[in-house]
């Protein structure tokens, strides 16, 4: 007779909804293992048990070393996670989400691949961020031209505000050490910003690859949706940590717990949710707990699945 190992697993109902979890939490040279429903991070410092069923995306950076039972326990609870590069600034892999159903991926890949309805929703995009300018008419192009100077202009804004010197945007991913100080904050609390991103959409049964503004990246939905939030999350973070900078500071792990501390409140993960509601016009977030499968019919739009079927002659 099979006996089970560990906690039972958790139901789909029973865990807690992506927009009602928390943000990220960042691990680097340490072991992760199991321990009923929770990991349990290992380092020179002691032990800490962690509770996935709460967290949005588990970020595990350089020198981690995780035991199957604990990926087993993320995938399990629906807890994302991304394997990233030293101080988090590379992503290279990442787990598989909560969602078991298509219906939002279906509805996305719809609109992304109709030109107006995929101008509409980069719209959508724009007047969540600038909310007093009318763009109904604007083109891509027009929308991408506006985007770039208002961002600009919260740039110059925080330096000024901070006292930190802006040029440009510009870093090198092979070369993180290479960047200034502020350069080097913006991409710590960018990668923070899509870890979060990343796993709402994926908990919701979204692609992350099928961008409306961004396009040809695997992370260009990640991206787009970022975008709605980094002038008020990753990049005052970013000056903030660059404003107090001193000599030897890790600036990468300074600005991911700035990033954090903007998040402690949880309302980003919830207005993530719904913004992504609104943008592919999806009414339940309750659906991404859906776990049925159809079978696709050229004369009905879905057949059940799980039946024997035989063509009548």
């Amino acid at each position: 007779m099979k006996t089970q190992s560990g906690a039972k697993k958790t139901t789909l109902k029973e865990l807690p909804r992506i927009g009602d979890r928390v943000s990220f939490i960042y691990v680097e040279q340490a072991k992760i293992n199991r321990q009923d429903s929770a990991v349990t991070v290992t380092d020179s410092r002691g032990i800490v048990r962690i509770p996935v069923a709460m967290i949005g995306v588990l970020l595990l950076g350089p020198g981690t070393d995780i035991s199957h039972r604990a990926v087993e326990l993320m995938g399990d609870t629906g807890t994302s996670m991304l394997w990233v590069g030293e101080r988090g600034v590379r992503q290279y892999a990442h787990g598989r989400a909560l969602a078991h159903s298509t219906r939002f991926l279906v509805k996305q890949a719809a609109f992304v691949s109709n030109t107006r309805t995929r101008l509409a929703v980069a719209r959508k995009m724009y007047q969540m961020r600038f909310p007093n300018e009318e763009v109904t008419s604007l083109t891509m192009q027009q929308l991408r031209g506006r985007e770039g100077a208002r961002v600009r202009s919260v740039y110059r804004g925080l330096s000024k505000q901070y006292g930190v010197e802006w040029t440009r945007r510009e870093y090198d991913p092979d070369d993180y050490d290479a960047g200034s100080v502020i350069n080097r904050a913006l991409s710590a609390a960018n990668v923070s910003l899509y870890g979060i991103v990343y796993s709402v959409i994926a908990a919701l049964g979204l692609s992350p690859g099928l961008g409306f503004v961004h396009t040809g990246h695997d992370l260009s939905f990640v991206y787009d949706v970022a975008d709605l939030y980094k002038a008020q999350i990753s990049i005052p973070a970013a000056f903030e940590v660059a404003a107090a900078f001193k000599e030897g500071d890790d600036v990468g792990r300074l600005a991911r717990l700035k990033v954090r501390d903007k998040l402690v409140d949880g309302k980003l993960m919830k207005q993530i949710v719904k913004d992504l509601q609104t943008l592919l016009e999806v009414e339940e977030e309750d659906e991404m707990f859906l776990n049925t499968i159809h079978l696709w019919d050229d004369k009905e739009e879905l057949t059940a699945h799980g039946v024997s079927y035989q063509e009548a002659f």
